[in-house]
């Protein structure tokens, strides 16, 4: 009978015990969710989630159109010859530099000399023959006038002047034309420029009509680009584009759009963009595939992420009324709010410009968004940011409360409170086991 008195009043002891327990263990908790907190130290379930966070940011964006083309000289000279003979020199090769009038080469010209000095005698001879016939009509001009002689042989004397003057005009025409021929046995630049292409190599037959040298005008580079109706349309005279090579960091080049085409191509669709440079560098050549990138529109100082960070919801609708089905897509981020807990932001966004997207509502600047581990992360998930402390938030708000030390002084802070925390742990347990076998010696 005494002993069953005894184990009662130990069970009654013991349930008294851990009543009083979780009614500690609740007042704590009620206390610390009245004070806007909560004890997250007693918890140790819930492995947290490395991640990598940087603070948000604000700087420029532009919507920009992206499209390739090759490099040209704003005027290509097409360079003939204006006499056919075989070509005995070449001056100018493919890369050269060349200024207006230079020789590029030289055709055989001896039959070119040869006919000039026989045009400079004729036109002696028409000179001789001229001078003899004007006297002639100057005096048969004075006969008829005293009616010495007849209106034929007047007639006859004008004509044989006449005939004279038009022999002189003509020898003076093939003069004329003989020098140009010869002076055409060079073959020179007309511009300032540099050789493109040289079609013709000594001993070829320069002919009229045919290509011998191809020579870019160094007046100014330009590239046209062939785009898409869609972007066609939202391109204007005047807006600024950036040149970039694939092999190459950074900007090569600078210009604007200097033409417009107003048309579509039938065939391709596309119309057709000249933009002309203003600012190259010397990777800029002739006949270089570059990148042009037309801005259309920039935002200054605006929240900028990296698109990374985004997390995309896809959704698909159906419209009642038309029977349709609508893909909606819509955008989240992550931000860390006390290196511990992570924070779900629904974003509205505005331009992408390349691998970064403009943020017009959800995210602050210097908020610490996360960039990395944020795909299997919801809502209120534990975090642990890379390169801070690894502390529990109840921890943390510790530290927080009474932390003007060194940094050694928080770590041994941190060790001593960790410390303490499982030497409770260990008495709870052993008491716990102290407890059973006591029950089990009073069964």
């Amino acid at each position: 009978m005494k002993n069953t008195i005894h184990r009662k009043i130990n069970l009654s002891v013991i349930a008294a015990a851990i009543t009083l327990f979780v009614i500690g263990a609740c007042s704590s908790d009620s206390s610390n969710t009245e004070n806007g907190t909560r004890d997250f130290s007693q918890f140790r379930g819930g492995q947290a989630t490395s991640v990598e966070a940087v603070p948000v940011q604000t700087s420029n964006i532009s919507d920009q159109i992206r499209s390739f083309g090759t490099i040209r000289a704003q005027d290509v000279v097409n360079v003939n010859p204006q006499v056919s003979n075989q070509i005995v020199k070449i001056h100018a090769d493919l890369g050269d530099s060349v200024q207006q009038g230079d020789i590029l080469a030289k055709i055989y010209d001896v039959p070119f000399r040869d006919e000039l000095e026989q045009v400079r005698a004729q036109l002696q001879q028409a000179r001789i023959n001229f001078e003899r016939d004007s006297t002639q009509f100057d005096r048969q001009k004075t006969l008829f006038e005293n009616e010495v002689i007849s209106q034929l042989e007047y007639e006859e004397a004008k004509a044989t002047f006449q005939n004279s003057r038009s022999q002189v005009e003509a020898a003076r025409a093939a003069l004329t034309q003989s020098r140009e021929n010869l002076a055409n046995t060079e073959i020179r630049s007309p511009v300032n420029g540099v050789v493109l292409n040289r079609f013709v190599a000594e001993g070829d037959i320069a002919t009229t009509g045919t290509t011998a040298f191809e020579i870019a005008n160094l007046v100014g580079y330009e590239t046209r680009l062939y785009l898409p109706m869609q972007d066609w349309e939202e391109v204007r005279v005047g807006l600024p584009v950036e040149l970039r090579l694939s092999n190459h960091e950074g900007v090569v080049g600078r210009g604007n759009v200097s033409r417009i085409s107003p048309q579509l191509n039938p065939e391709t669709g596309l119309g057709e963009v000249v933009v002309s440079l203003t600012d190259v560098t010397s990777s800029v050549r002739q006949g270089v595939l570059t990148e042009s990138r037309i801005t259309l529109v920039t935002n200054e100082n605006t929240v900028v992420i990296p698109r990374s960070a985004l997390v995309e919801k896809v959704d698909t609708y159906i419209e009642p009324e038309t029977n349709t089905v609508e893909i909606r897509r819509t955008y989240s981020v992550f931000v860390s709010k006390g290196d511990s807990v992570a924070e779900r932001r629904d974003l509205t966004l505005g331009l992408e410009q390349g691998d970064r997207v403009e943020v017009l509502s959800g995210i602050n600047p210097d908020e610490k968004l996360i960039i990395t581990g944020h795909r299997s992360l919801n809502d209120g998930s534990r975090i642990r940011v890379a390169g801070q402390t690894n502390l529990r938030p109840g921890e943390r708000e510790i530290l927080t409360e009474g932390s003007s030390g060194t940094e050694s002084e928080e770590t041994e802070r941190t060790e001593s409170i960790r410390g303490q925390q499982e030497q409770i742990s260990g008495d709870s347990a052993a008491r716990g086991n102290r407890s059973q076998r006591q029950n089990q010696s009073e069964n």
